[in-house]
């Protein structure tokens, strides 16, 4: 059964809200796109582009189905990992407004999100990959459906944007699979679930 992983880049206060670039999503009256750029560096996308290796298929929300339609097919390099797996493998889209999804093999999910989600989960392979989506991934959250966290944290506080527990989080803890420190103050943290969260008292 495919793991749902949910990957983010995010700032320390939590904001997922276009990393990329300054017009990626301006949504909410949001200034700070691309705001990740001055941290990228060789060592955090080697680590992206080895993500992509084990992603069976992805789970998209319709806005970053959108930006990710209308960038990736162009990109047409077989030795380009990210591009190869986003243009070939399957493609499951939730959306309200979209009435066909049209980037090859491109799936659309329109009703019982919960009740999709958990289908996939009892379909072969290894993961099913989230990125961006930040409205699905409140769905998912408030379902407990996410079986692993790949988070690229940032030293940067922008105190507004959507972000990535914006509320309505099901308790969960958590056990750390893998961590990476990057050269411009980024770090990759890899979370697994780790059943439900355990309570004591400090010092005593």
């Amino acid at each position: 059964m495919p793991k749902i992983v949910v990957n983010a880049f995010l700032t320390l206060d939590g904001v997922m809200q276009a990393p990329g670039a300054p017009d990626e999503d301006r949504e909410g009256g949001f200034v700070h796109g691309g705001w990740m750029a001055p941290y990228s560096d060789d060592v955090l996308e080697r680590v992206v582009a080895d993500g992509f290796a084990d992603a069976d298929g992805f789970l998209l929300g319709r806005k970053t189905y959108d930006i990710f339609a209308s960038y990736w097919p162009k990109i047409t390099d077989p030795a380009n990992p990210i591009a190869s797996a986003l243009n070939a493998r399957p493609k499951h889209v939730v959306s309200r407004s979209l009435e066909r999804v049209e980037w090859n093999n491109s799936h659309l999910i329109e009703g019982d999100v919960v009740g999709e989600v958990r289908k996939l989960r009892q379909q072969p392979g290894r993961t099913v990959q989230t990125w961006g989506s930040t409205e699905l991934l409140q769905t998912l959250l408030e379902h407990d459906l996410v079986d692993e966290y790949r988070l690229f944290v940032f030293p940067v506080l922008l105190g507004s944007g959507k972000r990535l527990f914006a509320g309505g989080t099901a308790p969960a803890a958590l056990r750390r699979v893998e961590s990476v420190s990057g050269e411009k103050g980024g770090t990759y943290l890899r979370l697994e679930r780790a059943g439900k969260p355990e309570y004591g008292r400090m010092g005593g």
